[in-house]
């Protein structure tokens, strides 16, 4: 039998895994809830059927880094836009971190940890302080060796929770010899917070975006970063050109000539996660950690219980019971009005089940535990 050809390190990988349920309320992904509004909509699909199919696309989709520069106030030289922010992970890691540190903590978005280990990068994961708090003193201790990147999420993934500018600042000013220091924004819309004054003044500093969340868009799969455009000349080195397909960059560019829904969406979905963190904080057995993104975490004990009977109610959220200092957790993703109170009132149908004298709680097989994407 012949021998595998696969790197032995990448064989025992476990594989990025996600497993769609079948679902009438859909809170498990943290994608944007509504659809763009018409007629935006519409004018972006017809500028999809007027695309030219039979060309090539602009190598590194230069039409909507003017849109994206004129937005953010980014000289275009240093907007650097890919199929999704997930891809800009990797050749982040593959310009800065192959050979090198790549440093996180834990628990965080996974892909991560998952492009270190793939791409053989020493993998440095710091357990997150007590209430999900940044470890500051040890990151700048692990930013006192060697080099490479660090990936820090702003907010914070998958706890939701706010981190100070006056640590980015720290963290940023401590890593600019030698590390990279990558601020993944992709839920800063909902926390009103922006860190590309950080990458404006700190040298060997990233900012990641994406059209994913607040400017729903996740199935259109793009995502940029900001950064000194004598940075972003060496990221897309470890880009492969032509990603962004001709039918992407018409709809992005279409909807960045009329953005101005995304702030009107954010604030809806921001009022509706004070309104169901309200609600589901007055339910027995449910914990609900502060959260300044699109989402809630929330403790409950069983989980996978619990998430099993949602889905038999036909709704969906994701479990994070498996990450390190999640036991017991699930991730909600803010819904529409109509999705959020049918979660409210089947938690509270559950919860009140589960109170009664000699029940055994919320009955339920537990589905398969994936990992979530970013954009």
């Amino acid at each position: 039998m012949a021998r595998m050809a696969i790197r032995p390190d990448v064989e025992a990988l476990p594989a990025y895994r996600f497993k769609a349920l079948d679902a009438a309320v859909k809170l498990d992904q943290n994608e944007s809830p509504w659809d763009l509004p018409e007629p935006l909509r519409s004018r972006a699909l017809e500028r999809v059927a007027r695309a030219e199919l039979h060309r090539y696309p602009a190598m590194h989709a230069d039409g909507v880094a003017e849109r994206i520069a004129e937005l953010e106030r980014w000289p275009v030289e240093g907007v650097v836009v890919t199929n999704g922010s997930n891809v800009l992970i990797q050749a982040i890691v593959i310009a800065a971190g192959l050979g090198r540190r790549v440093l996180s903590v834990a628990p965080s978005f996974s892909l991560y940890a998952l492009q270190a280990r793939l791409l053989n990068a020493e993998l440095r994961e710091v357990p997150l302080a007590a209430g999900f708090a940044l470890p500051l003193e040890a990151l700048l201790s692990e930013l006192d060796q060697g080099d490479g990147v660090h990936f820090l999420a702003a907010p914070m993934a998958p706890t939701g929770n706010a981190v100070s500018a006056e640590d980015v600042w720290t963290l940023a000013r401590a890593g600019a010899n030698g590390w990279l220091t990558v601020i993944d924004e992709a839920y800063g819309p909902f926390a009103a917070s922006d860190f590309s004054s950080v990458v404006r003044d700190v040298p060997n500093t990233v900012s990641l975006r994406t059209f994913s969340k607040a400017f729903a868009m996740g199935g259109v799969r793009l995502g940029y970063a900001l950064a000194a455009p004598d940075l972003a000349v060496h990221l897309r080195k470890a880009v492969l050109p032509f990603t962004v397909s001709a039918l992407q960059a018409a709809l992005v560019e279409t909807v960045l000539e009329d953005p101005a829904y995304v702030r009107s969406r954010v604030d809806l979905i921001v009022a509706e996660r004070e309104r169901v963190g309200a609600a589901l904080r007055d339910l027995p057995g449910i914990e609900v950690f502060p959260s300044v993104t699109n989402f809630l975490l929330v403790r409950v004990g069983d989980a996978a219980a619990l998430h099993g009977a949602l889905l038999a109610r036909g709704i969906v959220v994701r479990r994070q019971d498996h990450l390190p200092g999640l036991a017991g957790c699930l991730r909600v993703s803010i819904g529409t009005p109509d999705e959020n109170d049918a979660l409210v009132a089947a938690l509270t149908a559950l919860t009140a089940l589960a109170a009664q004298p000699g029940a055994a709680g919320a009955p339920a097989a537990a589905p398969e535990r994936t990992e979530e994407s970013h954009a």
